[in-house]
């Protein structure tokens, strides 16, 4: 085992840093990267042992790196690499996922071994397009598909959406018996102990990765297991802390039992698309990721290989439907739509969108009969009549959210009028002011209604917004993206905040009729607004249903200096 150690200049945001290389399988080595003194994963949980990114190295008649590293470890990462490799010689970078603290040094990567092909999702090859900004050999890999490297060593891909980004895959070595599953079954722990000796040390930060990584995502993983349940796996090689070996079935069955205990509560939408036809796939995530963000579970099923009473069982569990339209010439889709047909009651919604292949089967005879079963159209049918734009994702993820508002209306409803004592008398009796956020980026623009807002730093100058994760301007709200705060004035709001508290369907223009101009960041300015701040996104928490938004203010304007801001009052702290 070859141990290197690192320190940075500036110790106490980054803190200690090893790597170690270790032989785990026949010609096959495991990178890893130690971050001892890491206290905080992005914003998604508190870390009390550091944490590991762990990359593999695959030698045989070809060679394969499997993952990289977060960027933290360039030098120490790359000087471990390249005196294994000469990596002018490297044949494949598989990419389990493109999230950056696994595929944080491909860049780099890629300008060593200009020669390399990057075997990936689908999906996972388009985000890495977009994150290298560099031409790049690729190979796009689906569930079953098999790189012979030689030697024995024939890796089988298998589909693993959403554990935890939508294009993760796991890769399986049937001569070394190795699954690299790259966050499933991880943990963020690190130590010095390559594996699993000790399962006590390790069980509390095997829980505590699931609940917050995993379990959002039940469904997908009892797929993700049924899936690898014919491999003969000897070791999950997973991307984060120790690998799994000496006690790997009770680790994949907590995986089991806990995700169908959450797999009950869950309320769910069965999202059946074609993988391989038109734009379906890329459709099909822009509506998950709209419907996830009201806290509804969704599964993908490919209509291409769906299984009858599959397909039947999900359509029976779920309570929405939303379907891709297949081409008129998939005779296995044809017969997946029959079951879901047969299968849907009165009490689900649904939403159809087309997939712009060229052949679709039409979407209104469909929507007709699903309408005469009486099931609730959640948003219009989605018309794809050209190549997706920003725009039309932002219909889909919109569309999503329509979807998912409406299947948790009751539990909004129950909340609202759950709680009312003196605690939440007490609670709405915090005053605040009344905003409206606009904010583009690229082609698409958003606002909405903000009313929990405050100054949070003099330097720099900073405003803090909460922002509902059911709010379809949260995908423009990420670290980096920017927006306009703008400031209602007393006595002259009732028009825009009518307005922007309607509801708009999926794609819909809200700044129709409505006054603006363009800020130097690109945002809309509402013409009819007291002030306005230019924002910066630079942070970003989770607090249960909303998140904080956390904004550097870089410059703004008042139009009345004598005018008040109009003030927001509730009677109750549980809605707005």
């Amino acid at each position: 085992m070859v141990v290197l150690t690192a320190r940075s200049e500036n110790t106490k945001p980054q803190g200690r840093l090893t790597m170690q290389t270790v032989e785990i399988g026949s010609e096959t080595l495991c990178l890893r990267s130690l971050d001892w003194d890491r206290d905080r994963f992005d914003i998604e949980f508190g870390l009390q042992n550091g944490t590991t990114y762990n990359s593999f190295l695959v030698q045989a008649e070809k060679t394969a790196l499997i993952d990289t590293s977060h960027r933290k470890f360039q030098e120490l990462y790359l000087d471990a690499l390249t005196g294994l490799i000469d990596l002018s010689t490297l044949d494949y970078l598989i990419i389990s996922h493109t999230e950056p603290d696994h595929s944080g040094l491909v860049k780099e990567v890629l300008q060593l071994a200009p020669q390399v092909t990057v075997v990936g999702a689908k999906v996972a090859i388009q985000f890495l397009q977009n994150m290298v900004h560099q031409p790049f050999q690729s190979l796009i890999v689906k569930n079953g598909d098999r790189l012979n490297l030689g030697n024995g060593h024939e890796l089988e891909f298998v589909s693993a959406p959403n554990l935890h980004w939508p294009d993760t895959i796991f890769t399986y070595d049937a001569k070394t018996r190795i699954l690299f599953t790259c966050d499933a079954f991880g943990m963020h722990y690190c130590n010095d102990y390559t594996f699993d000796e000790d399962p006590e040390l390790i069980e509390a930060d095997f829980k505590y990765y699931y609940d917050c990584l995993m379990a959002p995502n039940a469904r997908s993983v009892l797929s993700a297991i049924k899936r690898i349940d014919k491999l003969d796996v000897g070791i999950i090689a997973t991307g984060h802390g120790p690998l799994l070996q000496h006690h790997l079935s009770n680790w994949v069955n907590c995986y089991q039992q806990w995700s169908q205990e959450q797999a009950k509560t869950d309320t769910l939408v069965a999202l059946f698309y074609s993988e391989d036809y038109g734009y379906s796939d890329q459709l099909a995530r822009a509506i998950a990721h709209g419907i996830q963000r009201n806290g509804v579970a969704v599964e993908l099923v490919d209509l291409s290989d769906a299984e009858p009473h599959e397909v039947r069982e999900l359509v029976n569990q779920a309570a929405g439907l939303v379907i891709g339209m297949p081409s008129q010439s998939n005779q296995n889709a044809h017969a997946a739509l029959s079951t879901i047909l047969a299968a849907a009651h009165n009490k689900q919604a649904i939403g159809l969108f087309e997939t712009g292949g060229g052949e679709d089967e039409p979407i209104y005879p469909l929507r007709n009969k699903f309408q005469e079963i009486g099931l609730t159209e959640a948003f219009p049918p989605i018309l794809i009549k050209e190549p997706p734009t920003q725009i039309t994702e932002q219909m889909c993820d919109e569309a999503g959210t329509d979807i998912g508002q409406w299947l948790t209306r009751d539990r909004t409803i129950k909340q609202i009028k759950a709680l009312d004592n003196d605690l939440e008398r007490a609670l709405g009796r915090l005053s605040s002011g009344l905003y409206i956020m606009t904010a583009r980026k690229g082609d698409v623009k958003s606002a909405m209604l903000a009313s929990w807002v405050m100054q949070a730093s003099m330097n720099p100058l900073g405003v803090a917004v909460a922002v509902a994760k059911d709010r379809a301007i949260e995908s423009l709200l990420h670290v980096g993206d920017r927006f306009i705060l703008n400031v209602l004035e007393e006595d002259n709001y009732q028009s825009l905040m009518k307005h922007f508290l309607k509801r708009f369907s999926p794609g819909a223009d809200r700044f129709a009729g409505i006054k603006t101009y363009s800020a130097s960041n690109g945002c809309p300015i509402l013409a009819d607004a007291l002030a306005y701040m230019e924002c910066e996104v630079t942070m970003r928490m989770e607090c249960s249903d909303h998140w904080i938004i956390y904004s550097n203010v870089q410059t703004g304007r008042v139009a009345k200096i004598d005018a008040l801001t109009a003030v927001h009052h509730r009677k109750v702290g549980n809605h707005y």
